[in-house]
């Protein structure tokens, strides 16, 4: 028996060690060029292929410029969101290996069937007859072929995006490793900047090609950009570390909400009870908090042989949850009216059709040979973002640290509230800028010619994309702090989500806003303010009601901020000072 016995433990001695180098040699600095490639080539891909779209779907599809902008608006809030629910598959079911996969695989179809749209004729609408001056509509069956490619897009995008960070973390995330830490920021460094650029690369080459070569090779590109996304992904697949889906966040928030209501009829247990209530094994938060008391309820223990299982969890997730979940919950339900503020920034930032079509009437000529494609002017926002965060971090805090003689940082709630303003500004600029292209388009008799260029600048375009940048470099990179200071550690993925989640109702509210001014300014057969011709219709008035919008959300920021109190940070300080 003993010579069994050390025959079975020296098995499993060989087995272990055997098995070490194995989990070892997965993951690692090896995979991460095709990680960081694989969504490198899908935003090239799919951020390329929105500028140019207003214009597309208006010549190709015959669209009006306000049914065409509430489409790419929809399918912008698509993409903003599937990334939420492909973070949720991911942690909850296919595992982040899977969920990418499946995602760039998507994407390929969609951008496949964009372009076939491109090359066959029957496809879409035939071109306008210029005798007649009219144009047929798309049928029904091209409009579903248009809607499903952009459907797959946004389901590849969703499967892509939200997991990519996250899985090539778990691919160096090594703790016994003393360089740990380094080389997760170092990770995190290339993978931001290679995003940044991959935007860039979106908004100027893709665009360039399609204004040059047309969209039979300007959706081509994307398409084969894709292909490669989808290509390098699957080639690295055998060195991966993947690690099995476990549970999700979200399913947690939905059990908290629903055992609730369950015991919605219970009794809350006598104060200092601490044993009534169900937490994790060695946990140091034992009662929840009084805020929000009725969702307390979800944690009560009511029959202890009954509810607890035997390793001191939930016997049922369903019946009872920990004093954790509940709390997390509450703190999601905390920041959420100061999330709610970054909606109408959000809805700032997503107007891409109408600067596009007031550029491609106007002077882009940088050289008697080369111009600016319409579309490409986005990336002033991008690289005003990219600027301001280096001058911030490499030059103000250090010098404003050294003449103060300690370390110096603007708060996050104010670096908000400083963001919000600027994207005020930035539509004011907005509406001025296109009073003054429309006035100087009806000066020179082009009033009926929404094609016609005026002899003005694109460049007046550039202060209202650079204001834009700003705020977001302020509010939106702000928010994302503020959510992962105030939300516990272990709510991370959410934090990164609510953001994607503000663009996708942003784009929502954003159609609805054009809708909205489409039915109300253009009843009694007038002009509408967002017509097709854009020099009959009033895009400066549309810009206003958009700043006014956001002098209110102005204010209602700093009743949000006023009624949230101080931060985590802010109220540390506090109680130190106190103490």
């Amino acid at each position: 028996m003993e010579d069994t016995k050390m025959e079975d433990s020296s098995n499993q001695r060989e087995m272990s060690h055997e098995e070490m180098p194995e989990t070892h040699s997965k993951g690692g600095l090896i995979t991460m060029p095709f990680i960081i490639a694989n969504e490198s080539f899908e935003k090239v891909a799919s951020y390329g292929l929105v500028p140019n779209m207003i214009l597309y779907l208006i010549k190709d599809y015959h669209m009006g410029v306000a049914k065409g902008t509430n489409i790419l608006f929809f399918w912008q809030a698509a993409t903003n969101f599937t990334p939420i629910l492909g973070a949720f598959v991911a942690d909850s079911y296919l595992g982040r290996f899977l969920t990418i996969g499946l995602g760039s695989i998507c994407s390929l179809l969609g951008m496949i069937l964009l372009w076939l749209t491109a090359m066959v004729p029957q496809s879409k609408p035939p071109p306008c007859d210029l005798m007649t001056q009219t144009c047929s509509s798309p049928t029904s069956a091209q409009m579903t072929l248009l809607f499903f490619s952009f459907v797959l897009i946004s389901l590849g995008a969703g499967g892509v995006r939200p997991c990519s960070l996250a899985f090539g973390a778990d691919q160096l995330d090594r703790r016994d490793n003393p360089k740990n830490v380094r080389v997760l920021e170092s990770f995190f460094g290339w993978y931001y900047a290679s995003a940044a650029i991959s935007v860039l690369i979106a908004l100027t080459g893709i665009v360039y090609i399609q204004d040059q070569f047309g969209y039979r090779v300007g959706f081509g590109v994307p398409a084969i950009l894709m292909l490669l996304s989808a290509l390098v992904f699957f080639l690295a697949s055998p060195f991966y570390l993947k690690q099995q889906a476990s549970k999700s966040l979200l399913t947690g928030f939905v059990q908290v909400i629903i055992v609730a209501y369950k015991n919605r009829n219970l009794t809350f247990p006598l104060p200092n009870s601490t044993a009534s209530y169900h937490h994790k094994r060695d946990s140091n938060v034992v009662a929840p908090t009084d805020k929000l008391r009725f969702l307390n309820k979800a944690c009560i223990i009511k029959n202890p042989e009954q509810d607890i299982a035997l390793d001191g969890s939930a016997a049922n997730p369903w019946s009872l949850c920990t004093v954790e979940q509940v709390e997390e919950l509450k703190a999601l339900i905390k920041v959420l009216p100061l999330w709610s503020t970054g909606i109408i920034m959000s809805i700032n930032l997503s107007q891409n059709s109408f600067p596009v079509l007031q550029a491609s009437s106007m002077d882009r000529h940088l050289t008697k040979k080369f111009q600016i494609p319409a579309g490409s002017y986005g990336m002033f926002n991008i690289i005003s973002l990219a600027l301001w965060v280096i001058f911030y971090d490499r030059a103000i805090l250090p010098i404003a640290s050294k003449i103060k003689g300690k370390p110096v940082r603007i708060g996050v709630k104010l670096r908000m509230g400083i963001g919000l303003f600027l994207t005020c500004i930035a539509m004011v600029v907005s509406a001025i800028v296109e009073n003054a292209r429309r006035k100087e388009a009806i000066r020179s008799g082009f009033q009926n010619n929404p094609t016609a260029v005026v002899k003005m600048s694109a460049m007046w375009l550039v202060p209202q994309f650079c204001l834009n940048g700003f705020a977001e470099a302020f509010t939106a990179i702000g928010q994302t702090e503020f959510f992962y200071s105030e939300l516990p550690k272990s709510m991370s993925s959410i934090a990164a989500a609510l953001f994607g989640l503000g663009l996708a109702v942003a784009n929502v509210l954003a159609s609805v806003v054009v809708s909205i001014i489409d039915d109300i300014t253009s009843k009694g057969g007038k002009e509408s303010w967002v017509s097709s011709n854009i020099n009959k219709g009033r895009i400066d008035n549309y810009y206003w009601v958009l700043a006014i919008l956001s002098f209110i959300n102005l204010f209602y920021y700093f009743l949000c901020a006023w009624a949230y109190g101080p931060t985590g940070r802010q109220a540390t300080k506090v109680k130190s000072i106190a103490g």
